[in-house]
């Protein structure tokens, strides 16, 4: 079967590039009235090779994203108004196999998602909301209401640059995500409360997600009630800064005929119309450490889920243990981290209790580069080297070990409910065995000017037996991109 030259397209889309770096730096921000005006272009062409199946799994697209804020601040209140607009160009429309081969890439997610078209545009409204600071003359205490976006593990920016890079990279996103990845994304609406000290913040929000991911129309919610909190303090002393959180998430599924993704038999989710109730308690700790060696970082991330899963019982737990290193080299720059993830499965589909974690509304592709998996019923072991000859540019070298944590369970993929009658997660059979694949990938982005940016992503993946099972015509999959972000 012929394959899509993702290098070549790579190489070719990089090429017209310089243009760009003659780019003069960026003016003031633009404000009229008191009002600033900004926004942002991002354009990706992604190509695809699946592993092979019985549709398309060779193919390529384009995806734009365009968004335009309007903002006022002050010292007592704030307000943002922004709009988005998706386009999608060229999806393919045979790019979806029968079960268990399913959508073969994120371009047949898209296709799927929407009504049918290869072309797909839309604009609705991202964000709009209000924010009032110190409240009841409180400072650092602020309470926003509306349509906003959010991510768990963003309440604060740690001051000290490597606690905030592995806060950054590995622990936001997680469970709560705005899907940024996407060409559409997620957005909250809801309420948000924040109280804010120098050494301490305490975040809770209530709301509901927008629909979006892959759809393109992001107007409507999904019937989902959602409601965080989260306690957070750093510490800094000479030569070494850590923080630690400790989180609760309730998670509410209220829509009606959605067939739930679990390793019951078709014909038994079918008659489960009981709803998903789940809390999700959890912290993590990120320690940095300053040696005659270079800095070390350390991480320690953990959650534990209670509830219902329509007529089940939901029991599960997900932990992640890191480690980094920064390499003393004026050159390079090297960082070198590796770690390991766990998410527990369900051992048996026949018994009262569901024991795969459940990944919320997560963003993914931060913790699956090759977004063929996530973190549910999963076992990563992983190592990765960024390097950063200087403040425009930077690369990334990743390899994953991954397994099935419970070979009784399914292979699963996606990032949460972004449709009324979509469930959000897709999962296909193990067929008895735990070897995943090994992925292997690489990126870089480079900084034209300070207001634009050029990305490129490559990855090659190596089934196991998991995979095999279900594509067993092929033993590699490929995906790469290029993608030009510009800021106004």
């Amino acid at each position: 079967m012929a394959r899509f030259p993702v290098i070549a397209v790579l190489a070719a889309l990089v090429s017209p590039t310089p243009a760009f770096a003659q780019s003069a730096a960026p003016a003031a921000p633009l404000t009229l009235g008191g009002v600033t005006i900004s926004g942002s272009l991002r354009t990706r062409v992604e190509g695809w090779n699946w592993f092979e199946a019985d549709a398309n799994d060779d193919y390529a697209f384009s995806g734009s994203l365009l968004r335009a804020s309007l903002r006022r601040a002050s010292r007592r209140y704030a307000w943002q108004l922004e709009l988005a607009v998706p386009l999608l160009v060229a999806l393919p429309d045979d790019a979806i196999a029968a079960v268990p081969q399913g959508q073969l890439g994120l371009g047949a997610n898209y296709f799927a998602a929407n009504d049918g078209s290869r072309h797909q545009a839309a604009v609705f409204l991202k964000q709009a909301l209000v924010r009032l600071n110190d409240v009841a003359g409180v400072p650092g205490q602020s309470l926003s209401a509306g349509r906003m976006e959010f991510v768990d593990g963003t309440e604060v920016t740690p001051k000290n640059p490597t606690v905030a890079a592995v806060k950054r990279d590995r622990v936001a996103h997680r469970l709560i995500g705005n899907f940024a990845f996407s060409h559409v994304g997620r957005s909250i609406d809801g309420v948000q409360y924040v109280r804010d000290t120098p050494a301490w913040n305490v975040t809770a929000l209530a709301g509901r997600p927008t629909q979006g991911v892959f759809q393109v129309d992001g107007w409507g919610e999904v019937d989902v009630n959602l409601a965080y909190a989260a306690l957070t303090h750093q510490h800094a002393a000479p030569g070494r800064a850590s923080e630690w959180r400790l989180f609760t998430i309730a998670y509410g599924d209220r829509r009606n005929g959605v067939l739930k993704t679990d390793n019951r038999p078709a014909a038994v989710r079918r008659g489960d119309a009981d709803r998903i109730t789940l809390a999700t308690v959890g912290g993590h700790y990120i320690g940095a450490f300053e040696t005659a060696r270079g800095p070390i970082d350390l991480l320690a991330w953990g959650a534990a889920q209670a509830g219902a899963w329509g007529t089940l019982d939901h029991r599960a737990v997900a932990i992640a243990a890191e480690a980094g290193w920064q390499i003393p080299n004026a050159t390079l720059r090297p960082w070198v981290r590796g770690g390991y993830d766990y998410a527990s499965g369900d051992s048996d589909p026949n018994d009262r209790r569901h024991g795969t974690f459940f990944q919320v509304l997560p963003t993914p592709r931060v913790y699956a580069r090759f977004p063929f998996f996530n973190l549910m019923n999963i076992g990563d072991a992983f190592a990765e080297v960024l390097l950063r000859p200087s403040t425009s540019l930077t690369g990334r070298v990743d390899v994953h070990a991954l397994r099935l944590a419970d070979a009784n369970d399914l292979w699963y993929s996606g990032g949460g409910a972004f449709q009324p009658s979509t469930f959000g997660y897709t999962g296909r059979p193990s067929n008895g065995a735990r070897n995943l694949a090994t992925l292997l990938d690489a990126s870089a982005e480079y900084a034209v000017s300070p207001h634009a940016a050029v990305g490129v992503y490559g990855g090659l993946v190596r089934a196991g037996a998991v995979v095999e099972s279900t594509y067993p015509k092929s033993s590699n999959a490929q995906f790469g991109y290029v993608e030009l972000t510009v800021r106004f």
